[in-house]
């Protein structure tokens, strides 16, 4: 909040300077012009980009986290799918006999 303060303030005395720039005898709007974009709009967007770069570095920290959180849940979830269609009563199959009967010999 308090830079938003600090932002207006600067952008009116880059406007106050503009008008007394374009109002003065020798001076032109061609030179209101620039010094308004020099004094007043360059500076205010660099401290603002500057002001902003850890809440772009955390948001970049979170989609990546996002992203890790989801792949290992579908890793999770692969895992389990695959566990559970090795074991014969996972899915209300008869169990399978592990040793073949044993017959007479003729």
């Amino acid at each position: 909040m308090f830079i938003h303060l600090i932002v207006i303030g600067w952008l009116y005395v880059a406007v106050m300077m503009a008008v007394a720039e374009a109002t003065n005898t020798t001076g032109t709007v061609l030179g209101a012009l620039v010094t308004f974009l020099l004094y007043g709009l360059a500076p205010v967007a660099l401290v603002i980009y500057l002001m902003a770069t850890p809440a772009r570095r955390r948001a970049i920290k979170e989609r990546e986290a996002q992203a890790q959180a989801q792949a290992q849940e579908a890793a999770r979830r692969a895992a389990a799918e695959a566990a559970g269609s090795d074991l014969p009563d996972q899915r209300g199959e008869a169990p399978a006999d592990a040793v073949a009967p044993v017959r007479k010999e003729p």
